[in-house]
């Protein structure tokens, strides 16, 4: 019993010295920390009294996760020195449970108060968890019972329940701004492919598709696997990504994944005109003050819109267009696509595009002058188009141009033939060179 109690005093010293300033004695008590659950695994300080009954040291594994998320200071240094013990299926899973039971706890006591550096501490935790495909993959456990296989521990489902849980526990909670993007970039791939219900996830996509701004855009990816994938029926979605462009559209950083979203959300032949000619007319308006690398995209992007939806080519063939923008009937502040009147307009845009400084830009926007061909641009390699790359294919234009061997070049329509050799040369009426 004594020695049971100066070990528990050890267990503490060790979980308070997780907060020093030193991170090398931060990281000694973490690794002592992770030897004492490998050896309590190994050697249960209780009695087992039931065979089959599972031996892992859960209380003191939650210990070392409180230590790890501490409330007011970055851990994310020795959260990553702790990730090479989560490759480990059972530290893994009884982590994630931990993380989950810590949140309902920490967020109780601050009464739903944001607390960024815990919820960063937290997202550092959470977010390199690398689930298994299948329970074959679930090999590597720190410790081995004789009965492992039929342990809760070593089933694929239960970790998805628990990953689940914990993600949505986590959620469920205000989250600061920049945290809020950090987790809509890897939902679609990291987190809903791992969750049993996917679909639990519609309320905090919805949300975060109505906030605006670059998080609507984050949230587009998530949106489209649920109604893809799970028949999420989601109203007013074309009116809410209509309103999405807007003239930042074309400088965000994650311009081109709204791009390739927005590709597969119009890609059906199904969509009614009037829709379809409202996204080509808004993107047309704001391409007027697009920089050139967004506009090789959008152009491309435009044409395939027209190639799927030849009605709305009379945006293109309408012979008697405005003849200024004041006489242009499309209403742009109009949030309802069905009410901006895009079908009575056509594309004089596109077409003062086609006197764009850069030649490029003009070459791609005077396609529209001749009739499309069938098959679609391939957008993949224009969408992450840098300013970078398109200057450079202008010094490449530039020095083919300089290098280019003239040949003969007429400067006068009629030769020269002296002074005033010319026929009825005003000068030689009046004048004769002696």
């Amino acid at each position: 019993m004594w020695m049971r109690h100066r070990y528990k005093d050890c267990v503490d010293c060790l979980a308070e010295l997780m907060g020093h300033d030193a991170f090398q004695v931060k990281e000694l008590s973490l690794c002592t920390l992770m030897k004492f659950v490998e050896l309590e695994a190994q050697h249960p300080l209780i009695k087992v009294e039931w065979k089959g009954t599972l031996t892992f040291p859960r209380e003191l594994l939650k210990v070392v996760v409180d230590g790890l998320l501490p409330l007011n200071e970055d851990a994310s240094l020795l959260i990553s020195r702790f990730q090479e013990y989560m490759e480990y299926d059972d530290v893994r899973y009884f982590v994630m449970k931990a993380v989950t039971e810590s949140i309902g706890q920490v967020m109780q006591k601050t009464k739903e108060r944001p607390l960024p550096f815990y919820q960063q501490n937290v997202f550092s935790l959470i977010s390199p968890i690398n689930m298994p495909d299948k329970e074959s993959d679930m090999v590597k456990f720190m410790v081995k019972q004789d009965n492992w296989q039929e342990l809760k521990v070593s089933k694929l489902q239960a970790h998805k329940q628990a990953f689940q849980k914990m993600w949505l526990s986590f959620l469920k909670h205000k989250l600061p701004t920049g945290l809020y993007k950090k987790v809509l970039v890897i939902l679609h791939d990291s987190i809903l492919p791992y969750m049993n219900e996917p679909t639990l996830m519609i309320d905090f996509l919805t949300v975060a598709y109505g906030i605006g701004g670059a998080i609507s855009l984050l949230a587009l990816n998530g949106l489209f696997i649920l109604i893809h994938e799970h028949n999420l029926e989601y109203p007013d979605f074309y009116k809410k990504l209509y309103s999405l462009l807007d003239p930042s559209i074309y400088h965000v950083k994650y311009r081109a994944r709204f791009f390739h979203l927005a590709d597969l959300f119009l890609s059906s032949s199904h969509l009614p005109a009037y829709l379809v000619a409202a996204f080509i007319k808004r993107l047309s308006r704001l391409a007027l003050t697009a920089p050139p690398e967004a506009l090789l995209m959008v152009i491309p992007f435009i044409c395939n819109l027209f190639r799927r939806h030849p009605a709305c080519k009379v945006l293109v063939h309408r012979p008697n267009g405005p003849e200024d923008m004041s006489e242009d009937p499309y209403i742009m502040e109009e949030k309802e696509p069905s009410e901006s009147r895009a079908l009575e307009s056509s594309l004089w845009e596109i077409q003062s595009l086609q006197n764009h400084y850069h030649p490029d830009v003009a070459k791609a926007a005077a396609v529209l002058n001749q009739s499309l061909s069938e098959i679609e641009d391939d957008l993949s390699a224009l969408l992450e188009l840098s300013a970078y790359e398109v200057a450079s294919l202008c010094f490449v234009t530039f020095d083919k141009e300089v290098k280019k061997k003239a040949v003969d070049v007429p400067l006068e329509f009629e030769q020269v033939r002296g002074l005033f050799g010319k026929k009825n040369d005003i000068f030689a009426e009046h004048f004769a060179l002696d």
